[in-house]
């Protein structure tokens, strides 16, 4: 198991909480109220920063009821914070636009994380045909 150092910004949300056989994503909370109008974009901070290990990142997303409860979409739809944001200021955010009026509370939880593993050094081979059946089409169907 590894360990993380981890620094709260806020003393108002929960503190942060591995859930053994349920789900290998963490949740994070607003640590801040938030009233946005439609339209508006907002960098939501969560109230924590931590120092990953080298070679890891964490990959935050928002919960599959984020969109649902709060109207807000994440505007990168997917962070990705690297092993070297771990300064003592660099606190996590999460760049929200919202689709609706609508009001985010501290503690409300808003996205997830995951840490993974940086990927491994890779290079190309340049052919003129991949060896593989041709499924014909876009995306997992093979289907236009």
């Amino acid at each position: 198991m590894e360990t993380i150092k981890i620094k709260y910004f806020s003393d108002e949300i929960e503190k942060l909480r591995y859930i053994d056989g349920k789900s290998d994503w963490i949740d994070l909370r607003a640590a801040k109220d938030f009233g946005l109008k439609k339209g508006e974009f907002a960098l939501v901070p969560l109230g924590v920063g931590m120092q990953l290990p080298k070679g890891y990142e964490a990959h935050v997303v928002p919960r599959s009821s984020t969109f649902k409860n709060f109207g807000i979409i994440q505007t990168n739809h997917m962070g990705v914070i690297d092993y070297t944001y771990c300064g003592d200021n660099d606190q996590w955010f999460m760049p929200c636009l919202a689709v609706r009026d609508t009001e985010i509370h501290v503690n409300d939880r808003i996205c997830q994380f995951r840490i993974m593993e940086n990927q491994p050094a890779i290079t190309f081979d340049e052919v003129e045909h991949l060896d593989a059946p041709d499924r014909g089409g876009f995306g997992s169907t093979g289907k236009n």
